[in-house]
Order: C-alpha cells, then structure tokens, then sequence
C-alpha cells in the first residue's frame, strides 16, 4: 500500500503538472507549471499534503505554527494544522497578507499572534523565493522567529539559494524528480 508522500506525488503528476509555454512569476519562462493549487485545495489530497509537510516540519525542533504568503501558503498551513490536530500535534496556522489591511486592525499577519514564537513560513511551490522572504519580514517585524522555509514542491530555480542565503534553512517535501521533470 503506497504511503502518503507516494500518493501526493501520483496526485500532482496526474491533476497538477502542465507542460506548455509558462512565464513563471520570476519572469522567465518554462516548458511546464506546477499548479498545486489544482490539488491543494482538493479534499483527497490536502490531507495528503498536511501529512508530508507536517512529517517535514516536525524535524524542526520548537515550531508551533506555521504559514505564509497569501494565497498559495494558506492551503499548505492549514493541511499541517488540521493534520496536527489529528495526531495531537500543536501547530497553528497563520497567513501573510501582502500589504497590511487599510482598514480595521491593520494587520499583516492574521491568526494566532506570532511574537516570540518559533514558526516555519511555508509554500506551495517555490521558484525565486521572494514570496516566503516577503512574508519572513512582516513575521521578524511582528518578533517572530523563523525557523525555516519549507515547500511542497522545489522547482530548483533559485529559491533554495535566495533563501539559504539569507540566513534559514530551506526545506522541500518533493523536488522535480520526484514528479518526473527537470529543471
């Protein structure tokens, strides 16, 4: 019986992967995109998902909630909360806004307050890492401390050096040859 991160791959390869011509969000262009939304917000595969991750993120020691950049962080946070839960597992989920609401509270970052605590800011899929550094400098200025980028999918495109060379550990669940492409 195939486990969950062999059941995530067979998921993404069949409902998530495209091959075509893409301009990706860093400007250049790619023979294929991975659209993990396509299966992120999927009831069969989210668990799969909050599963992997949360296997993931639990090698880093102190973590108590994880998130990110709207939009594609907020599946990833929520699969490892409620996957968390599940097991008994305390983590928490939050969500980076861009820019801080105009109105109300004004706030960057909602959910569980963040300040002192040790948080994993985490992606769907990765390509230059501007959305997780972008969201790592609204939680330092909230006093959170990173612990860690982690994304479903690396498509090795810089995003491991961009973020590693800021200063944090860079995890991924899957990489391109997991999913049977390449770079």
């Amino acid at each position: 019986m195939p486990g969950a991160r062999d059941e995530l791959i067979a998921h993404i390869r069949e409902k998530a992967v495209f091959h075509g011509d893409f301009t990706l969000t860093s400007g250049k262009q790619a023979s294929f995109y991975v659209d993990l939304r396509r299966v992120s917000l999927d009831h069969r595969v989210a668990p799969l998902i909050g599963q992997v991750m949360l296997d993931l993120v639990a090698g880093v020691p102190g973590v108590t909630a994880v998130g990110g950049l709207t939009m594609g962080a907020d599946p990833i946070a929520t699969a490892i909360l409620h996957q968390g839960a599940a097991r008994g597992v305390p983590i928490d989920a939050f969500v980076v806004r861009k820019e801080p609401k105009d109105h109300g509270r004004g706030r960057q970052v909602e959910g569980p307050d963040v300040a002192g605590r040790r948080v994993v800011v985490v992606e769907d899929t990765s390509t230059t890492g501007g959305s997780p550094l972008k969201a790592i400098a609204a939680l330092e200025r909230l006093g959170a401390e990173i612990a860690a980028v982690a994304v479903v999918v690396d498509r090795a495109t810089g995003a491991r050096e961009a973020i590693e060379g800021a200063g944090y550990p860079y995890l991924a669940a899957l990489n391109l040859a997991d999913l049977g492409l390449e770079a």
